[in-house]
């Protein structure tokens, strides 16, 4: 088989996004997640209530109704193929959200090529084995689609409903469906309507009221089937609100990184602000006129990644539509100043053929490397013992000691799923802990005053947390005895 040019670059480029993918995806977040499914699988049913912690035991936890499908789909690849195979899951469905953008992009390959790097290097930091990936593919899925509508390539707008019910049985991130479609929507609409005002001082109302059936009255009934798929789950409507209702929990704009405003001196972050940087060049450079579609998708989820950095993988895939529009009229103007040739462009000689396959295969090595890394057992779990309790579990396992276990937050999620005997104080599902459990449990690790009632009222005799807390400092001092300790956990005993 030989290999064009424009097919060898297009190849490299998405060997590079699977290369950047492939690695050891489990974070705090994937363990209660995996556990989740387990339970379904196991149990058959889907879980209302939560019974992994001692805080919130029996209080209605409404998540996996609108994850349950990635959850099960999760331990099913875990339980299968281990974590290499969730790693491998993770690397897959990247690029294929990126295959899916790519079908949007203008201009030629290689600038297509260079954005969609700079756009996979900005969004990889917020790819983990979570159901969030489920968000990162379905946008970008529906960015396709709604592309194609507006420049009249195909028009799959009766696709999103459908999509919609996948969707908030996945990840309650549904809500980014929702704003995709009314930018499209609202920009389709202004357009319409400026269209017919014909420049007159009043509007022919006649005529809109004649014309707005036709002209709107398909993306109304997109809309209005699209709430009602959000109603097909486990929870029925009242998964409706539950994104607000996370939203507006103060401890994790305050609390977590990830829903807090990007760290602009980290360099994991610089690729979203050279995104934006080039957006506003290219579109104040560009002769093509700034389109009102294209100002809202910026706008929107620029501001939505400066208020939580998490956003920043939705952007990443929005700005490359955005970015090759407006970039692409440049370079065509530079090309015919300079009276060169498209790259890539006319007939390719079959030896030339032959040669880009050769240097495929070639690329392909690094490739396979990179996924091997990622692959065997001893990497994630020296990966696992690096980042989490890993002995401190094996010792309780071991000696069982009686008592509650007062946990780190960003364990409590490997607890749940490797020491189910114990349930946890809190882990990261801050949609069923609320501000309140988790302000207590920092007010505790900080060793405020009042510490040791507040562990006494829920009969906490166990800690395990990092040694750099001010709890972890005071408890010896208290007379609390140590179990177990290494360089990143420790593990007390109340007397």
């Amino acid at each position: 088989m030989a290999v064009s040019l424009r097919r060898l670059v297009l190849l490299v480029t998405f060997i590079a996004i699977f290369m950047m993918a492939s690695r050891i995806s489990l974070d705090s977040d994937s363990w209660w997640h995996l556990r989740t499914g387990q339970l379904i699988s196991e149990s058959g049913s889907i879980p209302k209530t939560d019974s992994f912690s001692y805080t919130q035991a029996g209080e209605s936890w409404r998540y996996p109704s609108t994850a349950w499908l990635s959850q099960l789909a999760l331990y099913k690849v875990y339980d299968a193929f281990g974590a290499g195979g969730v790693n491998l899951l993770v690397a897959a469905l990247v690029t294929l959200a990126f295959a899916f953008i790519c079908k949007s992009l203008s201009g030629g390959i290689f600038l297509r090529a260079f954005v969609l790097i700079l756009a996979a290097t900005a969004s990889g930091v917020y790819w983990a084995a979570r159901p969030y990936l489920a968000t990162f593919v379905l946008a970008a899925v529906f960015l396709w689609i709604l592309e194609d509508q507006r420049w009249g390539r195909a028009d799959r707008r009766l696709w999103l409903p459908p999509l919609m019910v996948a969707w908030a049985n996945l990840h309650p991130g549904f809500a980014i469906g929702f704003m995709l479609t009314g930018v499209y929507v609202f920009a389709a609409g202004w357009r319409w309507f400026s269209a017919h005002w014909g420049g007159r001082p009043r509007p022919d109302t006649t005529a809109l009221r004649a014309a707005l059936p036709d002209a709107l009255g398909r993306w109304l009934l997109v809309l209005v089937l699209m709430v009602l798929a959000v109603c097909i789950n486990p929870s029925g409507p009242v998964m409706l609100r539950y994104p607000f209702e996370t939203v507006s929990i103060g401890a994790l704009q305050d609390l977590i990184r990830e829903w807090q405003s990007p760290n602009f001196h980290t360099l994991a972050v610089q690729p979203f602000a050279w995104l934006l940087l080039l957006i506003l060049a290219a579109a104040g450079v560009s002769q093509r006129r700034l389109d009102l579609t294209d100002f809202l998708l910026v706008a929107l989820f620029a501001m939505l990644s400066l208020l939580a950095a998490r956003n920043i993988a939705i952007f990443a895939l929005v700005a490359p539509i955005v970015l090759t529009r407006y970039a692409e009229p440049i370079f065509e103007a530079l090309r015919q100043r300079w009276r060169l040739q498209p790259l890539g462009s006319g007939q390719t000689s079959r030896t030339l053929r032959i040669v880009n396959l050769l240097l495929l295969l070639f690329l392909l090595l690094p490739a396979a490397a990179r996924v091997a890394e990622a692959l065997p057992n001893e990497a994630n779990e020296a990966r696992f013992a690096h980042d989490l309790p890993v002995g401190a579990v094996a010792y309780l396992l071991g000696e069982q000691p009686d008592g509650r276990l007062f946990n780190s937050y960003n364990w409590g999620g490997y607890l749940i799923w490797a020491l189910p005997e114990y349930p946890v104080f809190v882990d990261g599902r801050t949609d069923l802990y609320g501000d309140t459990i988790i302000l207590e449990w920092l007010s505790i690790v900080r060793a405020d005053p009042g510490w040791d009632d507040q562990l006494q009222a829920w009969d906490a005799n166990l800690v395990l947390i990092e040694p750099d807390w001010a709890l972890a400092k005071l408890l010896p001092y208290a007379g609390w005895t140590t179990l177990y300790e290494d360089d990143h956990s420790v593990l007390y005993r109340r007397p």
